[in-house]
């Protein structure tokens, strides 16, 4: 059967769409989106949240930085808390755990549970998993309703200070109320484009 040349590049047109949509829905399924609700489950694993601090700040200690995400990714899933949202969370408040602040690295506080001033340097935790809970605690206030409870023994001193329960059910509700800054949501924002790559 004889293809004329009209045919014949119709089907070459074809042939090259289909190439196209493919590639572009095969490489899209890499890129994942990520909720900005706080209660939504996380979707990155542990080595997703890795890479991406590390692409952020090479110099950090990788191990520990494994360390750290995977506990967001466990303690957000005991509690129902987006293990992305906390994990850029952590990554904001303590510039990739640079600290610099009032805060220290011994403190275990990545999430700057009562860091006012001098004279309220913020809270103190016992270990790095402890004070990922705080934080994943804290969340848990800002994010549910009164009535949904906490899964681990509440370690949070803060917790019962955030009023009313369940203010900020998303990342842009923190703006204003877990931080002074307007533009804090917007923050979180643009961390969690970044890791959508990721």
């Amino acid at each position: 059967m004889k293809i004329l040349n009209k045919d014949r590049l119709a089907l070459v047109l074809i042939c090259c769409v289909a190439a196209v949509l493919t590639g572009c829905m095969s490489t899209g399924s890499r890129q994942k989106f990520v909720s900005r609700s706080l209660t939504d489950p996380g979707v990155k694993t542990q080595k997703q949240l890795v890479d991406f601090f590390m692409a952020s700040r090479p110099d950090a200690d990788r191990d520990m930085v494994n360390r750290m995400a995977g506990y967001y990714v466990s303690e957000a899933a005991t509690e129902g808390i987006n293990s992305d949202c906390a994990f850029v969370q952590m990554c904001l408040e303590t510039g990739f755990l640079s600290f610099g602040g009032l805060v220290t690295p011994d403190m275990h506080n990545y999430c700057g549970l009562g860091a006012i001033d001098a004279d309220h340097r913020g809270e103190r935790f016992p270990t790095e998993q402890m004070g990922v809970r705080a934080h994943i605690q804290h969340l848990h206030a800002y994010a549910t309703p009164e009535g949904v409870s906490l899964h681990n023994e509440l370690i949070d001193k803060r917790y019962k200070w955030v009023l009313p329960r369940g203010k900020a059910p998303t990342i842009y509700g923190l703006a204003g109320t877990w931080a002074a800054d307007k533009e804090y949501g917007a923050k979180l924002d643009r961390l969690l484009s970044r890791l959508e790559s990721f």
